[in-house]
């Protein structure tokens, strides 16, 4: 599983600083995903950052700069989406994807096979 281990580590250093979160990290997705309070929320994929979102705001995040759909299996995820390296270059910008990951990330629900894990 290859993926970008600075773009990691700029999101681990982005979590460490929030208080009142636990974050776990799993490999998987081809690379590795951050759980926060038990919820898939962020992972790193390659050079991509995969976020996970608001549904409801999925069509207004895929006109940002360096943004893409995810797809598996012929199937686009709504409330997930790919952002290429051009769009989290400036700190900026990956800030507001780590604040709309966390935002989304109070309100999501954990999977099943999260829960279990517990």
């Amino acid at each position: 599983m290859a993926y970008n281990e600075k773009l990691a580590d700029r999101i681990r250093e982005a979590l460490a600083d929030i208080p009142k979160i636990k974050v776990e990290e799993r490999k998987m997705f081809r690379g590795v995903t951050f759980m926060v309070n038990g919820k898939m929320c962020v992972s790193v994929s390659n050079d991509n950052m995969m976020c996970r979102m608001d549904p409801e705001i999925h069509e207004e995040a895929l006109e940002k700069k360096g943004v893409i759909p995810m797809v598996m299996k012929g199937r686009e995820y709504k409330g997930y989406v790919y952002v290429n390296p051009e769009g989290i270059k400036a700190k900026k910008d990956f800030d507001y994807w780590i604040n709309l990951v966390l935002k989304f990330n109070k309100k999501a629900k954990a999977s099943k096979k999260t829960k279990k894990k517990k």
